[in-house]
């Protein structure tokens, strides 16, 4: 190993040598080595770019049946029993046929137990994602001219459409009807969708979804499932109101069904009463019985179970007018290509969709990892619940991502590895190839409050809010902006809006610090801060000031005011006038301190001259972060208008990047090396301090004979 003989340190204590630099290497040439490796072909290669690809392949050869078989199955099969009416019933949600949920949650199983990196997430149908593509598809299915209440098979009157585009529209849909179209729409959404979330994962942007705070995902998951719950209530009330579109759908249709609440099915509203009395029931008692049930009440499935008899028995359709399911053919229909020109319209609206699906999947896999203690890989994951989108967009499958209910029953069911999703796979197979058929007297409104006793736990979340509150009051405003705007606008605006609450609750944390001034510690060589603690010792002649964040271009006039107003002298405008008045002109007590939102300056913090206040300004650089070039030049402002008041500025406790930057800027003289270095930058406040009392030693004048003779007893 290189090193330089130049010694950072001097003096009886440890020295410092200091590791001789690497020669950057350039762009040109990093991003040739980069190639190159990329281009070699091998077959050790070609092995470790499938490992890479499908994890499963690793994993599957020392998977040990003998300790994982039996936790996989019964998870598995529970995931199976548990999913297969939450898919029917989400299909409400997103506008589409039963079976396409079915084709969804066996595609996204089988694609995820080869890519995924996680061994407890379940990936399949989640409510949110429904809800997105629910919406754009009725937005689309207004624009071809169909009604999105209605079932039925072929389009209006074109002359009803919104807008001209409906003609055009009409023209290429001649074969396909209102179902067949609204899946169209949900598979060219999942590709754009899935695309998007694939090269995320190449680029190697996992990173992203970290901006996604969890105050925002939770208050976005609360407003979007109020706007679930308001659009099933037709359902549960058996009512028909119009699909209202925009900004105030919920808000709308809440007045929609308060106007048609005297049309309500009396047979609907009875039978989701009793469902939500179970269903609520059974989920508290689940709840509080949760240690004992090693496997938790297929209660879902139950009441589906037993609604779907007594429907078929008691003919509700045919002599009460219930809606039901309908027809659930069984099999496979032939893979589609999904239609281009359905793509480039819903290119805009798969970016939320994209966002939220890889904020919630990768969320989650971490969270898992963490309790487990293993780890994941966020940029795989984005590339596997990209498949689950874009593989699946070709078999007449929508949007999937992670779950949170269905991953914490798997876990709880005692899932060891991810081949427990082919086991829930296996079991919609069985529902899709014989049993879908016996649910087609199934009532809407049973479906209904399985979707509304899913959202219990997204709802819960509004308790947070108070302790979120006294935590962090940044935080809760960001739960409860994106909650409402979700709410009183749209899903998508409230993601959005959420996303740049959290961004600028981020920039105004390191817009204004916490800044204050540090004494030390009785006879120790610690500093704290005098306006937090008692009985600190200052150190005469000399200012020790903390910033507690980056010195940044947002927050440099910070910086300035705070360290003014604490030290009680604003060395810009002292040395200015003394500039201009000579060398004679002392610093006066008039100048205020402008001190704007610091609030007023002390009288024991006017402004002072220097003899008898400072001579020295230390900076505990710990809490900075990093700097930029406005930093860079706020601190050589700094260091020269405190050099012509005959004040020196010492840094302390800089780390390694910000020594850097401190030397690329110039704030370091190059020609002088680590000398200048030496004088300057300390490793520790307490080094810099005694620096500054020996260089206030070294100027002091002597002391007069006489006054020593005085001072003798």
């Amino acid at each position: 190993m290189d090193v330089s003989p130049e010694l950072v340190g001097h003096g009886r204590g440890p020295m410092l040598v200091r590791r001789r630099p690497r020669a950057p290497q350039g762009l040109r040439e990093t991003l040739k080595a980069r190639l190159r490796r990329s281009c070699v072909c091998s077959v050790q290669g070609a092995r470790a770019l499938v490992q890479d690809v499908l994890p499963a392949t690793c994993w599957l050869r020392t998977y040990c049946p003998r300790e994982d078989l039996a936790g996989d199955v019964l998870s598995g099969l529970v995931i199976g029993i548990i999913l297969v009416p939450q898919a029917i019933a989400y299909s409400l949600l997103a506008g589409l046929q039963p079976v396409y949920s079915l084709y969804t949650s066996f595609f996204a199983n089988l694609i995820y137990f080869l890519m995924g990196t996680s061994r407890h997430v379940s990936v399949g149908i989640f409510s949110l994602l429904c809800l997105m593509v629910g919406q754009v598809v009725d937005r689309e299915l207004l624009l071809a001219g169909f009604d999105p209440a209605e079932d039925g098979l072929g389009p209006r009157d074109n002359s009803s459409a919104p807008n001209a585009s409906a003609a055009t529209l009409a023209l290429r849909l001649q074969d396909c009807g209102r179902d067949c179209y609204a899946i169209r729409v949900a598979t060219a959404l999942t590709l754009v969708a899935g695309i998007y979330q694939v090269f995320l994962g190449i680029l190697r942007l996992g990173f992203v979804s970290a901006y996604l705070s969890q105050p925002l995902l939770d208050g976005f998951a609360m407003g979007a499932s109020v706007t679930i719950l308001t659009s099933q209530l037709k359902h549960l009330l058996g009512v028909r109101v119009p699909r209202h579109q925009g900004p105030g759908m919920v808000v709308s249709t809440w007045l929609s069904l308060l106007h048609s609440a005297g049309q309500a099915n009396l047979c609907d509203v009875l039978t989701s009463a009793m469902c939500l009395a179970v269903l609520l029931a059974a989920k508290e008692l689940s709840d509080r019985c949760r240690h004992r049930l090693k496997v938790p009440l297929p209660t879902e499935l139950l009441v589906i179970v037993v609604a779907t008899l007594v429907s078929h028995l008691g003919q509700l359709h045919e002599r009460f007018g219930s809606s039901v399911a309908g027809d659930i053919p069984t099999g496979f229909v032939a893979p589609r290509v999904p239609d281009l020109w359905l793509m480039r319209r819903v290119a805009l609206d798969a970016v939320p969709l994209a966002l939220v699906g890889s904020a919630f999947s990768v969320s989650l896999a971490e969270m898992f990892a963490r309790s487990h203690g293993y780890s994941v890989r966020a940029n795989q994951e984005l590339l596997a619940v990209g498949c689950c989108n874009v593989l699946p967009a070709f078999f007449h499958c929508f949007a999937t991502s992670a779950a949170l209910a269905k991953s914490l029953v798997k876990t709880a069911t005692g899932c060891r590895t991810q081949l427990s999703s082919v086991v829930s796979a296996a079991v919609v197979l069985l529902v899709l190839l014989v049993l879908a058929p016996l649910f087609r007297d199934l009532q809407r409104s049973v479906l209904a409050c399985v979707i509304v006793v899913s959202l219990r736990g997204a709802l819960h979340k509004v308790m947070d809010v108070p302790q979120l509150w006294r935590l962090s009051r940044a935080d809760a405003l960001v739960w409860v902006a994106t909650a409402a705007t979700c709410v009183l606008v749209s899903t998508e605006t409230g993601l959005l809006a959420g996303v740049l609450l959290s961004l600028l609750s981020l920039a105004g944390r390191t817009q204004r610090p916490h800044a204050a001034l540090l004494a030390r510690i009785g006879g120790s060589s610690f500093y704290e801060d005098t306006a937090e603690f008692e009985g600190l010792v200052p150190e005469p002649g000399v200012q020790v000031f903390r910033f507690a964040g980056p010195l940044y271009y947002a927050n440099k006039d910070f910086f300035l005011r705070s360290l003014y107003s604490l030290t009680g002298l604003d060395a810009g405008r002292t040395a200015i006038r003394r500039k201009e008045e000579g060398p004679e002109a002392g610093v006066s007590e008039g100048d205020p301190v402008e001190g704007k939102g610091l609030g007023p300056v002390s009288n024991t913090a006017a402004l002072m001259p220097t003899a008898a206040g400072f001579r020295t300004v230390v900076i505990d650089c710990a809490p900075l972060l990093f700097l930029d070039a406005a930093g860079l030049a706020t601190l050589r402002d700094l260091r020269r208008d405190y050099g012509a008041l005959g004040i020196d500025l010492l840094l302390a406790c800089c780390s390694p990047s910000v020594r850097d930057a401190l030397r690329r800027g110039g704030f370091l003289q190059e020609d002088q090396g680590d000398v200048d270095e030496e004088g300057q930058l300390f490793h520790s406040v307490h080094n810099a301090v005694q620096a500054a009392r020996a260089r206030h030693r070294e100027h002091a004048p002597p002391t007069p004979p006489s006054r020593r003779a005085s001072a003798c007893p």
